[in-house]
């Protein structure tokens, strides 16, 4: 064992019942695996930009074309990168599963559907939707959207991003929230516990009586509210530890 590895060391706690009432959360370490470049540098840059200049409203009312050309080229970037064992393992795992199953993520690619997953919410928006700056209006996207590109409400220039911005409130909080009180175990997946109110879903898992599970590569700011932690590659611990559950049905 390596100096560092006991920081990193796996912890085993038997689920005090079989779950049937499943919240899973995933973030950017589960896509990292399949090549999904990660948004935010380790000095703060996004792809070499300042936040504020590509991911606030104020940012696209500012140079909208800046703005979508950032996220065009984050949409062209998911035709080279395809689903990995670990988001096959959870679409295989919902369908086999007998009882309640949300899968939210923080990923904002299509990895997840591509999978196979069917109960699924992006809280921060889909690269592959576009929305109607007036009547906010989804629509799918998988062209690039420029300053000429027409909103098929509107017949106007109006689309942006569908990206939940800096200062913009995250999609389908009630239904998470909803979902999170009444699930009894709640699964954290390559999230780096950073980025609120996602941090925050595990406590109010824990409060509901939850059993809690951060599934990481390494210990997360938060790995203290998680009741078991299993680190390592989601590719190769997740498909083992979801097939546990459905054995142990």
């Amino acid at each position: 064992m390596t100096a560092h590895s006991s920081e990193h060391a796996t912890t085993h706690r038997t689920h005090p019942h079989l779950p049937r009432r499943i919240v899973v959360l995933t973030g950017a370490g589960i896509s990292a695996e399949s090549g999904v470049r990660t948004f935010r540098d380790s000095d703060g840059l996004w792809e070499n930009h300042r936040i504020e200049d590509v991911a606030t409203p104020e940012a696209f009312e500012r140079d909208a074309t800046l703005v979508q050309n950032f996220y065009n080229a984050r949409r062209a970037q998911l035709n080279d990168v395809h689903p990995n064992p670990a988001h096959r393992a959870l679409a295989s795992f919902e369908q086999q599963f007998p009882g309640e199953f949300l899968l939210v993520t923080q990923n904002v690619d299509d990895l997840h559907e591509r999978a196979g997953s069917q109960h699924l919410l992006h809280m921060h928006g889909e690269l592959k939707s576009a929305r109607c700056s007036r009547t906010h209006n989804v629509y799918q996207q998988h062209t690039d959207i420029t300053p000429d590109s027409r909103c098929p409400c509107c017949n106007t220039p109006t689309l942006r991003p569908h990206i939940v911005w800096f200062g913009e409130m995250p999609l389908f909080m009630d239904d998470i929230v909803q979902a999170l009180e009444q699930c009894d175990l709640f699964l954290s997946i390559g999230t780096s516990g950073h980025v609120y109110p996602a941090a925050g879903f595990v406590e109010i898992a824990s409060q509901a009586g939850a059993h809690t599970v951060e599934i990481n590569l390494e210990p997360s700011r938060i790995k203290d509210n998680f009741a078991e932690h299993r680190y390592g590659k989601a590719g190769d611990v997740l498909p083992g530890y979801l097939q546990s559950l459905l054995d142990a049905q």
